[in-house]
C-alpha cells in the first residue's frame, strides 16, 4: 500500500531529472517575490518622508517612483521566464512519465487486460497524467510563491511595527484548520471522481466499439439512460466537490482576511490621528495584509489540483507497479537508460534485432494450463512440430486450440509442463526475444490508421518498400492496392473500416509475411475470406511455408488438407493426431466433422 510519502517521492524522483531548471525557475520566483513585495515599503517611504511631510524633494519622489515601476517591470518579466521554465520542465516530466508508462504497458501481460476495460488504461495515460501535470506547473509555482511571500510580508511587517506583524500572524493558525478541513473531505471526492470519469471512459470506449449492434437492435435509449446515470453520478459528486471547496476555501480566507482589516484600520487608523503610528505604516500595512491572503488563496485554489494530482499519480504509479514481463537485466536497463531517450530505445532495438532466429523446432511436453484456477483450459498437452511442417489445430469452440498458441506466444505462463524452440524453454528467453521470430494472422484483421505499407511495414527499418510491396503480391494483395487512388501510400482509417474484410485480412497476412518470421500462426486466419481470396492465400502458403513452421487455427477444414500433422482437440486434449488422409481413414471425430462441413 503506497503512503502519500511514497507517492511523493516517486514523483519527486521524476522531478529531480530536471532539478537544474526546476532550481532556475525557483530561484527566479524568490527574486520576483522580493521585487513585488518591496513595492508597498517604497510607497511608504513616499508617504511618510515626502508627503506627510510636506518635503519638495521631487528628485527624490521621481527616483522612488522610478524605482517602484522598475521593479514592477523586473517582476513582470521574471514572472515570464520562471513560467516558461516550469512549464516547459512539466511537459518534459510527463512525457517521460507517459512513455515510462506506455513502455511498461506494453510488457504487461495478457491476462491483465483480460480483466482491465481499456478505457481505464487510457485514462490512466491521459487524464491521469494531465493531472499531475499541473502539479508541476501550478501547484509548485503557486507554493513556493506564496511561502516566500507570507514569510516575506511577515518580515516586512515586523520592520514596519512588530503588533501588526503579531495581529497578522494570528491569521495562520486559523488558515491552517481550515486548510485541514478541506484537505480531509476534498480527498474522498476526488478519489471518487477519478474513478467516475475513468468507469465512464471503458464505458464510452466500449459502446463506440459496438455501436453497430447498439443501433442494430435498436438500443439507443438504453445506452443514453446508461450513460446518463454515470454522467449524473460524476455531477453529484463533482457539486459535492465544489461545495467542501467553496466552503473552506478562498470565500473563508477573503472572509478572514476582511475583518482583519478592518478591525485593524479602526483600531490602529485612530492611532495613526494621534501620531501613534504613521500613515505611511498604516498604508504599508494595509497593501502588504491583502497580499497576504492572495497566496493563501491561491494555495487553497491549488489544493484541488494538487489532491487531483496525488490520486491520478497513486492510480498511474498502480499500473506502473503491475507485474511486466521483463526479461533478465531488461528493467534494470530500461531504468538506467530511461523510456523516453532515443539512445536507450535505440539500444533496445538493437537487442532485439540481434536475437538469432531459430530453427523453428516446437514442442510441447505434457502441458496443462488454465486462465481460472482450478478449471484447466488444456491438459497434458503433448507434440512437437519440426522445422517446415504445417501443424494444423482442430476443434469445436472453447476446445484449447487458441489457447496452446497464446501460451507458444508467451502470452500466458503453463501452469505445468514446457514448451520449447530449437529445445530451449521459452521461459528462458524474454518476451520481446521470443515474438522477434513469430508471425501472427488474427480471425479479426486489425489495421492501424496511417496508410497500406506502414500497416505491412509498422515502421520496421529493416521491411522496405520493396519487400512490403513483394508480401502484398505473394498474398495476392497487390492488385487491388494498386487500384486505389494513391496506391501503397492509400490512407488507413483506423481498424480499417474502409476496406472489405477480406482485403484488411490480406493485408494483415502480408504483415506477417514481411517480417519473415521462422515460426507463423495462423489463427482461424481464413475465417474472412472469400473463396476465390483463399485460393490466393492458399496458393501462397505452398511456397511461404517452406523451411517455416507453421500453425494454422481453422474451422475450415478444407484449408487444412494439404497440413503435414493435424491436431485435434476435445476439451482441452489431444484426441486424435495425423494426417488428413490418416485421420478420415480412421473414421473419428475429424471424420464426422470433416463429413459435416462438406454436407456429405
Amino acid at each position: 500500500m503506497r503512503t502519500k510519502t511514497t507517492v511523493f517521492r516517486r514523483l519527486l524522483a521524476y522531478a529531480l531529472l530536471y532539478k537544474g531548471r526546476i532550481a532556475w525557475a525557483l530561484l527566479i520566483l524568490l527574486v520576483s517575490t522580493g521585487a513585488q513585495l518591496a513595492g508597498p515599503y517604497i510607497a511608504k517611504i513616499i508617504i511618510d518622508q515626502h508627503i506627510s511631510s510636506g518635503s519638495r524633494d521631487y528628485a527624490a519622489v521621481l527616483r522612488l517612483i522610478g524605482l517602484y515601476v522598475a521593479l514592477l517591470l523586473a517582476t513582470s518579466i521574471l514572472t515570464y521566464v520562471q513560467s516558461y521554465l516550469l512549464q516547459g520542465t512539466a511537459l518534459q516530466i510527463i512525457r517521460r512519465m507517459r512513455t515510462d508508462l506506455m513502455n511498461h504497458i506494453q510488457r504487461m501481460p495478457v491476462r491483465y487486460f483480460d480483466s482491465t476495460p481499456i478505457g481505464q488504461v487510457v485514462s490512466r495515460i491521459a487524464n491521469d497524467t494531465e493531472a499531475i501535470k499541473e502539479l508541476f506547473i501550478s501547484f509548485m509555482a503557486t507554493f513556493v510563491v506564496s511561502g516566500a511571500t507570507i514569510i516575506g510580508i511577515l518580515a516586512a511587517l515586523f520592520l514596519l511595527d512588530a503588533r501588526l506583524a503579531l495581529y497578522t500572524a494570528a491569521l495562520l493558525p486559523i488558515v491552517a484548520v481550515i486548510m485541514w478541513i478541506h484537505l480531509r473531505f476534498s480527498k474522498v471526492y476526488i478519489t471518487i471522481m477519478r474513478a467516475r470519469l475513468a468507469d465512464m471512459n471503458a464505458r464510452l470506449n466500449e459502446w463506440i466499439n459496438v455501436m453497430p449492434i447498439i443501433q442494430a437492435f435498436r438500443r439507443e435509449k438504453e445506452t443514453i439512460a446508461e450513460f446518463e446515470e454515470l454522467n449524473m453520478d460524476r455531477y453529484r459528486n463533482q457539486r459535492k466537490q465544489f461545495r467542501v471547496f467553496s466552503l473552506s476555501s478562498r470565500n473563508a480566507v477573503g472572509l478572514i482576511g476582511s475583518l482583519v482589516t478592518a478591525l485593524v484600520v479602526w483600531h490602529f487608523g485612530s492611532q495613526a490621528l494621534q501620531t501613534t503610528i504613521s500613515f505611511g505604516v498604516l498604508y504599508a500595512y494595509i497593501d502588504y495584509l491583502s497580499r497576504f491572503t492572495q497566496p493563501i488563496i491561491g494555495i487553497f485554489d491549488q489544493l484541488m489540483n494538487a489532491q487531483r494530482a496525488y490520486v491520478s499519480a497513486d492510480r498511474v504509479f498502480n499500473l506502473m507497479d503491475e507485474p511486466g514481463e521483463y526479461g533478465e537485466g531488461e528493467r534494470a536497463m530500461l531504468e538506467a537508460s530511461s523510456a523516453a531517450s532515443v539512445t536507450g530505445l535505440a539500444e533496445r532495438r538493437h537487442a532485439a534485432s540481434s536475437v538469432p532466429r531459430p530453427e523453428g523446432t516446437v514442442a510441447f511436453d505434457r502441458v496443462t494450463f488454465s486462465y481460472k484456477e482450478g478449471i484447466p483450459v488444456l491438459r497434458d498437452i503433448s507434440f512437437q512440430a519440426k522445422r517446415g511442417e504445417t501443424v494444423a489445430l482442430v476443434g469445436h469452440t472453447g476446445s484449447g486450440k487458441s489457447s496452446i498458441m497464446n501460451l507458444l506466444l508467451g502470452f500466458y505462463e503453463p501452469d505445468d509442463g514446457s514448451i520449447t524452440i530449437d529445445g530451449k524453454d521459452i521461459r528462458s528467453f524474454s518476451k520481446q526475444a521470443l515474438r522477434k521470430h513469430m508471425g501472427i494472422v488474427l480471425q479479426d484483421p486489425f489495421l492501424f490508421a496511417g496508410d497500406i505499407k506502414f500497416n505491412v511495414s509498422l515502421y520496421n527499418p529493416e521491411i522496405t518498400l520493396e519487400r512490403v510491396q513483394q508480401a502484398l503480391r505473394e498474398v495476392g494483395a497487390a492488385p487491388f492496392v494498386e487500384r486505389l487512388p494513391r496506391g501503397y501510400d492509400e490512407p488507413v482509417v483506423e481498424r480499417g473500416s474502409t476496406l472489405s474484410a477480406g482485403q484488411r485480412q490480406l493485408i494483415s497476412f502480408a504483415r506477417a509475411l514481411a517480417f519473415d518470421p521462422a515460426i507463423l500462426i495462423l489463427d482461424e486466419a481464413t475465417a474472412s475470406i472469400d473463396s476465390e481470396t483463399e485460393g490466393l492465400i492458399q496458393t501462397a502458403l505452398k511456397v511461404l511455408s517452406e523451411g517455416r513452421t507453421t500453425f494454422i487455427i481453422a474451422h475450415r477444414l478444407s484449408t487444412i488438407k494439404e497440413a503435414d500433422q493435424i491436431l485435434v482437440l476435445h476439451r482441452g486434449e489431444i484426441v486424435e493426431r495425423g494426417s488428413h488422409e490418416e485421420l478420415m481413414r480412421r473414421q473419428g471425430r475429424y471424420y464426422r466433422m470433416y463429413r459435416l462441413q462438406v454436407g456429405a
